[in-house]
């Protein structure tokens, strides 16, 4: 009687915290659209999209609809998906290679993705049918599956996979600096740059018809696929032995962390640190179990997110840092923070 009313508890609990969640998700998009260069009221900001949406004939500003709809709303959701993309990807990678320090832009899966959307922007590659998207996924793969490479000769304990990573992410940094270095003139050479350090700033309502879309699919694989994650977290002998069909369940979700990767690269950047603090700050808050982590970590990637780009647009007045600096600023000492606990545990 006592543990069907702890799990009926529980599970209120999730919900409340669930829908805390969603509100301050809302709240952040709507702070999102109001703060800028130009201040935007919110009763201006429901009007425009109300006006977009429902075909109402509210009297605005044709500036002031402009900004919200077609600036700053998509750049907020594009913001969103994109942190709760990334956030997915640490939570699958951390619980693939059972180590707390993995993610996307540790294990060189960002780089690779920037190497090959970089390949296409400049290069040309594909001459014409292959997307920046595309080239982005290819260059994800090929990255994976060097690190993967690498760590199969090196031996396959995941401090030696992290290792492996950083190797493979430095390699392909290297070459998207040579691609750009010999091959961009200088235009584009410093909207290169500026994008790799993570930059929202040409997002537009087609990024936006990419990246929900994604984040949404990704989510939605990995939350099926929850039972497999809690098994791999006593390892692939375990799992096995549980009934998880071990190789199929490793393609399917690497496949979906690269793919998730990819997309969020080709369209703002390469973005370090989401998929690394927020997994952690979601698994103290509601647990190990992945039932209640995925959807945890994907919102408190998506509120983070849009809270970096918030503040990205507004520490330096009239300048726009890039929000991978933002990122980088927070996650950093959460990174010494991990490594400091994983050193006392051992």
């Amino acid at each position: 009687m006592r543990a069907a009313a702890s799990r009926h508890h529980r599970w209120w609990a999730l919900v409340a915290l669930t829908v805390v969640a969603v509100i301050l998700l809302a709240i952040m998009i709507s702070l999102a659209v109001a703060i800028g260069e130009i201040a935007i009221p919110l009763s201006t900001t429901v009007r425009a999209v109300s006006n977009r949406i429902f075909g109402t004939s509210f009297e605005l500003n044709r500036i002031h609809q402009g900004i919200v709809w077609d600036y700053r709303l998509s750049r907020a959701l594009v913001a969103a998906s994109a942190g709760a993309s990334l956030a997915l990807c640490g939570v699958v990678l951390q619980a693939m290679l059972r180590n707390p320090l993995a993610e996307p832009y540790v294990l060189g899966i960002s780089a690779g993705a920037s190497t090959g959307a970089v390949c296409v922007m400049i290069l040309g590659l594909g001459y014409g049918a292959l997307t920046l998207s595309g080239g982005a996924f290819i260059g994800a793969i090929v990255a994976f599956l060097l690190v993967g490479v690498l760590a199969a000769g090196a031996g396959r304990s995941s401090e030696r996979i992290i290792l492996c990573g950083v190797a493979g992410s430095q390699l392909f940094n290297a070459l998207t600096s040579y691609i750009v270095t010999t091959s961009a003139n200088a235009e584009q050479a410093r909207g290169v740059l500026f994008w790799l350090l993570g930059s929202m700033s040409g997002v537009r309502w087609t990024d936006v018809y990419l990246s929900v879309p994604v984040a949404i699919t990704g989510y939605l694989a990995c939350l099926f696929h929850a039972r497999a994650l809690d098994a791999f977290a006593f390892g692939t002998d375990a799992a096995a032995a549980l009934g998880i069909a071990v190789r199929r369940v490793q393609v399917v979700l690497f496949g979906i962390t690269a793919l998730m990767t990819a997309a969020v690269v080709s369209m703002v950047g390469s973005i370090g640190f989401v998929g690394l603090v927020i997994p952690h700050a979601a698994r103290f808050i509601v647990g190990p179990s992945h039932h209640r982590l995925l959807p945890a970590t994907a919102l408190g990637g998506a509120i983070f997110m849009v809270f970096a780009d918030i503040v990205s647009r507004i520490i330096i007045p009239q300048q726009i840092l890039p929000i991978g600096v933002v990122t980088a600023l927070f996650g950093a000492p959460a990174f010494a923070i991990i490594l400091f606990r994983a050193r006392r545990s051992v």
